[in-house]
């Protein structure tokens, strides 16, 4: 077993990184959008700071923090770029699932460097044959975010044993084919991953959706985290959530920088002498705060609980689904409530709220966060009746 555990860093050290992160990020968010793709030095950034490091396990350069720490980091993030934050919590929520596999793929994978990254195809698209020793892979798969700067991608498909599962793929095995040409998070080149001929996949190199639900991974008594001995689908939407929520933060904190300084088109008055202004900076503040205690309390609680071994109700896994969606529900309007009184000027791609307007949007259309689905899935669970979907 290879080491490379990283010095202890705290999580309030990693979010003082990540909020000085910002400003650069923010200056760098129209470049993002038009390269399509988190820009090298984005990446270089996040790298150097150490925060794409902190879902590893302790053992490959983690600093053995939980995974609380990621999803706080990915909302800071979000205040600058939305995409970067994205991809951010996207390439550790796979550093941190990578604790699930069998210890060989843990080792193959981390084997190369500690700040490796890579990308998923979640839907179970993919064909899976069975063979002497693994599985035939082949397929496509949609929305692969940061998939260009991956070295493996994680890509669902269903087995005739197991059901559907993730298999861990290196990068030589698949070819990334540009279709990502789309309205919001641009930055986050989330493209397909194609792999055309079948190609082996070991069985150490699959993690079944199976045991990521009930919590009895391989990898489950290798690391001393609580987050692993939770079902993973209490956790994954938080990866989506986050930005979401760093966005809409972003969108208040420039909105108000932006009526601090602006007068009215007719008549030359300040723009903060109107009670519109102040209500809706009133109402889209309180959302996104509520948005972040929301967060906070589902990840205090599911963490606490899982360090004294409890699992889950079906209950709470479906109320921290429903809040997953609430979460971007509020987000959502926090952000559209200040893009429409941002006048004409908001509409320029110099504008950071129109960019806030079209990323918040286009990451709420994911669909772990579709609140009719899961208001719709806690609420059968409170009347005594049985959830239908699967990823609970």
């Amino acid at each position: 077993m290879s080491t490379m555990a990283g010095a202890a860093i705290g999580g309030d050290e990693l979010l003082q990184r990540a909020s000085a992160l910002v400003p650069v990020l923010a200056e760098r968010a129209l470049v993002t959008e038009q390269q399509r793709r988190i820009p090298d030095e984005t990446i270089k950034d996040l790298v150097g700071v150490g925060l794409l490091r902190i879902a590893n396990p302790a053992r490959y350069g983690g600093y053995g923090l939980d995974y609380d720490t990621v999803i706080e980091v990915g909302a800071v993030l979000g205040r600058g770029c939305g995409s970067t934050a994205w991809c951010f919590t996207v390439w550790s929520s796979h550093n941190w699932l990578l604790g699930m596999y069998p210890e060989r793929a843990q080792e193959e994978y981390y084997g190369s460097s500690p700040d490796v990254l890579s990308s998923s195809g979640f839907n179970p698209t993919g064909k899976a044959e069975k063979t002497a020793g693994g599985y035939l892979l082949s397929g496509r798969w949609d929305f692969s975010s940061g998939c260009d700067a991956g070295s493996w991608a994680i890509l669902a498909a269903f087995t005739p044993e197991h059901g559907p599962g993730l298999f861990l793929v290196p990068r030589r095995h698949y070819r990334i084919d540009d279709t990502w040409f789309v309205s919001g998070l641009r930055g986050t080149g989330s493209k397909d991953i194609v792999i055309d001929q079948p190609t082996f996949v070991a069985d150490h190199r699959f993690l079944s959706y199976h045991d990521m639900g009930t919590a009895e991974t391989p990898g489950r008594a290798i690391h001393q985290r609580p987050s692993y001995q939770l079902p993973s689908f209490c956790i994954f939407p938080f990866n989506l959530a986050a930005p979401l929520l760093g966005i809409a933060q972003g969108a208040v904190e420039s909105f108000e920088n932006r009526m601090r300084t602006r007068l009215a088109a007719v008549g030359g008055a300040k723009m903060v002498d109107r009670v519109n202004i102040q209500s809706r900076l009133g109402e889209a503040s309180v959302e996104v705060d509520c948005a972040r205690l929301l967060m906070r309390h589902d990840l205090h609680e599911m963490l606490t609980r899982a360090a004294r071994g409890e699992m889950p109700t079906m209950e709470a896994r479906l109320r921290y689904r429903r809040d997953h969606a609430y979460m971007a529900k509020l987000s959502v309007q926090a952000v559209d409530r200040l893009f429409e009184v941002s006048g004409g000027h908001s509409l320029f791609d110099a504008s950071p709220i129109q960019r806030a307007h079209r990323d918040v949007h286009a990451g709420s259309h994911q669909v772990a966060l579709m609140w009719d689905t899961y208001a719709e899935q806690y609420g059968r669970v409170r009347l005594g009746l049985e959830p239908t979907d699967i990823f609970v």
